[in-house]
């Protein structure tokens, strides 16, 4: 008998989440039966989506979602021998029993001097939402001027790099000195921290006065209202994420987008990574070697233990981390 340990939403969160709102329970698990696996978690992942989707896609007393690098240590399923390592949904555990449809292997040639935590990152869920967000929303064409906020987090660094990659003008707003800093390493041609400029509007006119093509999405509000009269004519933008809301106990309200959208003729398009999923085995080869040839850079933001699960999450919504955030068990 394996004893597992598992964190637990006791309460859904009423604004910013609390300690309170998390419960650490620990139970045995039963042996694999034929055709299943038991994992040992060795990363897990905290990602901004998990404070929204909490609402509806749990209950309370659920465990919380997730995802995690794991290990196979007992296995009664030929898919998955013993000290193979997969990616698996089953959230803020640190055992797990799985029949293996949840179960996505390691690609087969992972390099030993790549950490698997970027399976969880910037070789995962995280990077392919970049990828996708500007090859298939977007349509990001050389040459073209893209403006990403929270760029310093697990997508916007890589939606940045991607851009590059691509041949764009690539313009990040992040929200501390450290974060600029490492955005101008990244390549980044203009990058500012949206806390302490003097005007929003004028540093976005600043950074790039021709207007922005596109724009990826990532924090939404006041940002966006901002943001959107900047855009050019049939400019396009991804909406990722909506942070700058999430922890709200009362919606923000207005003002409404709708005629600067109709003026300057502009398509925006929410989407999450899950749509072209088909293309992740292609997909994630080509940002490794990306990664491999130097083109593709990451940072990590390493919370140890598991038992920090609800801090790393904590830190996470306020903005402690530059790149993906993930505990090492």
């Amino acid at each position: 008998m394996v004893q597992a340990k598992s964190w637990t939403l006791v309460k859904h969160f009423d604004g910013f989440p609390k300690d309170s709102d998390f419960q650490l329970k620990v139970e045995e698990l039963p042996e694999p039966k034929d055709g299943e696996v038991l994992l040992e978690a060795v990363f897990l992942s905290v990602d901004p989506y998990m404070r929204p989707f909490s609402r509806f896609h749990m209950k309370e007393g659920d465990v919380m979602i997730g995802t995690q690098v794991a290990k196979v240590t007992q296995s009664k399923n030929p898919a998955f021998p013993v000290g193979s390592h997969v990616v698996s949904n089953c959230g803020w555990r640190s055992h797990s029993v799985s029949d293996g449809a949840d179960l996505t292997p390691i690609m087969a040639d992972w390099p030993s001097d790549v950490s698997l935590s970027l399976a969880l990152g910037t070789i995962g869920m995280p990077g392919l939402t970049a990828l996708y967000g500007i090859e298939e929303v977007l349509g990001l064409q050389k040459n073209e001027t893209l403006l990403v906020n929270a760029a310093a987090g697990a997508v916007g660094n890589v939606v940045g790099q991607i851009a590059k990659i691509k041949g764009c003008k690539v313009v990040g707003s992040a929200g501390s000195d450290a974060k600029v800093t490492y955005l101008k390493e990244l390549g980044f041609d203009e990058t500012f921290n949206y806390k302490t400029v003097p005007s929003l509007e004028e540093a976005l006119k600043k950074a790039a006065p021709e207007g922005y093509d596109c724009l990826f999405e990532n924090v939404g509000g006041y940002f966006s209202t901002v943001a959107l009269p900047q855009m050019k004519t049939f400019g396009r933008i991804a909406v990722c994420g909506s942070i700058s809301t999430y922890n709200d106990g009362t919606p923000q309200t207005g003002p409404y987008p709708h005629f600067t959208m109709i003026v300057k003729q502009l398509k925006m398009e929410g989407f999450t990574q899950s749509r072209w999923q088909h293309k992740n085995p292609e997909s994630l080869k080509r940002m490794m070697a990306w990664l491999k040839e130097g083109k593709l850079k990451f940072r990590e933001h390493v919370t140890k233990g598991f038992e920090n699960m609800p801090a790393a999450f904590m830190g996470l919504l306020r903005g402690d981390n530059i790149g993906k955030a993930v505990v090492a068990v």
